[in-house]
Parts: structure tokens; sequence; C-alpha cells
């Protein structure tokens, strides 16, 4: 059978920058260890696969190595696909999620902006070796699903160099580094995830429903623009509403093909 793939950069205006995601829509749901091989194969931090019901669409992410609750730039890709070559005179579209809920997409001022369930984080003692192998000094650590680890300048964060192999084995899902932004923009971030496949993440969507409401807070601010500080970059246009996170970014799209299994 063949099988449609889509490569999209997401949270970016231009090719090879942002965070790439595979996209396959299908027909009907494939057994989920060939979904899981195909995200290996492919190699990215995550393949998106989705099966339309109805007028919406089914959504499941997987990263090289698992299956995600909850996927900011493959979702963000996966509206592009719609949007773009499956049902262009669209200007919205709704996911439903395992775990997340419905996700709903809108076309809005030349941007992709996702609506999303917040998840905000409380303070709590680093898991054991956090600190240790992110480096730096942070001034403050807290947790929803990923730990929120909190510096003073954006230049640490930059400046990192974590300890990935140590950081695969401390008891986290993953971890956010965060810190001011700089030059118009509110915060900055990296994210970290080697115990799930994904050393660093270039841009991730799914952190922000963390970051927002935290940086919300903190600046006493709604709108916020966020950086992600990875070597490929990305741009974030964010809002908290009440219990849900507007994000919003641009995607383009590097290849169009088809799997052959």
């Amino acid at each position: 059978m063949h099988l449609p793939i889509y490569q999209v950069d997401a949270f970016t205006d231009k090719l090879f920058g942002g965070n790439p995601a595979a996209v396959c829509p299908m027909a009907t749901w494939l057994p989920d260890a060939t979904m899981q091989a195909i995200a290996a194969e492919n190699n990215l931090a995550e393949t998106a696969f989705f099966v339309a019901e109805g007028d919406d669409y089914a959504l499941r992410w997987f990263t090289p190595t698992v299956e995600v609750d909850l996927c900011g730039h493959a979702t963000l890709a996966s509206a592009h696909v719609v949007f773009e070559f499956l049902a262009p005179q669209r200007q919205s579209v709704r996911f439903h999620t395992l775990k997340a809920g419905t996700l709903a997409v809108s076309r809005q001022a030349g941007m992709l902006l996702m609506d999303f369930p917040a998840r905000p984080a409380s303070p709590c003692a680093p898991a054991a070796g956090l600190l240790e192998a992110l480096g730096g000094v942070p001034r403050e650590v807290l947790r929803a699903r990923d730990h929120l680890v909190v510096y003073d300048s954006a230049a640490e964060i930059a400046a990192l160099k974590p300890d990935l192999t140590a950081l695969a084995d401390v008891d986290c899902w993953a971890a956010i580094v965060t810190a001011p932004g700089e030059d118009g923009v509110d915060f900055v971030s990296r994210f970290f995830a080697p115990a799930q496949g994904v050393a660093e993440d270039p841009v991730t969507g799914s952190a922000h429903a963390t970051l927002v409401p935290y940086w919300a807070k903190r600046l006493g601010k709604r709108m916020l623009t966020a950086r992600q500080l990875s070597r490929r970059g990305g741009l974030l246009q964010c809002a908290l509403n009440g219990e849900r996170v507007d994000i919003g970014g641009q995607a383009v799209t590097y290849l169009v093909g088809q799997i052959e299994l």
C-alpha cells in the first residue's frame, strides 16, 4: 500500500527553520507498531497521523520511540497539510486526540493559531540529578508534566550544554528551560527530552502550554511573544485564555511524497 507523507517546518516562515514534523493522513488507522516504526524511520521529533472523522480528524503523534499525549508543532504541521492540500477552502479544523481533548486550529492574519489546554506548573523539588545534568544556576524549578527550570537570562539559556546521557536517566518526562526574553521577546526557552527519543526539540508547541501560564502570571500580561533558542530556532505568538492557551505560528512545506508499505 501507499501512504502519503508530508514534511513541514513548523513555527517558521522559511525552509530549514523551525521544527520539522512528518504528517501522514490515512483513511483508517494502521497498527500502532507500524505507526511507531514509521516514526522511527522518519527519525524526526514527531510524526503525526490523522484519520477523518466527519468534518474533523482524529490525531495521534509519535516520537521515534514513543507515542506522546500532546504535540504542538506536529499539530500545526497537520493543520498546514489540511489547509494547503486536503481542504484549502477551510479556515479552521478540529483534531480529536486521545488524551489532550479537542484541539482547534484556525487561519488568522497569515498565521495558524492553535487552541490548547493550559498546563500550569507548580513549584517542586528538582528530580534527582536534573540540575546537574542541565548545568547553570537556575532560580526556581516547577513541574507540570515536564519540569520547568527557570534561569535569569536568555544568555544563560543559550549557553546551556546539558549532559543528555545523564538527563535521560533523570526521573522526568522532559525538561523545559526558560528565562526572560529580550529585543521584543517576552521569554525564551529550550526543550530536552532524551528519554523520549528527542535530545533537543527545535520548537516545542506543547511546552508553551506550561510556559505561557508561568510567564503570563510573572509578567502580568496575557499576550506574549516567545522564542525557542535551538539551533534552528522558532518564534511563537501566544495568549493565555483562562484554562486554554493560544499558540500561533507559521509553517512551510518541505516535502511531499509517499511511503510504500
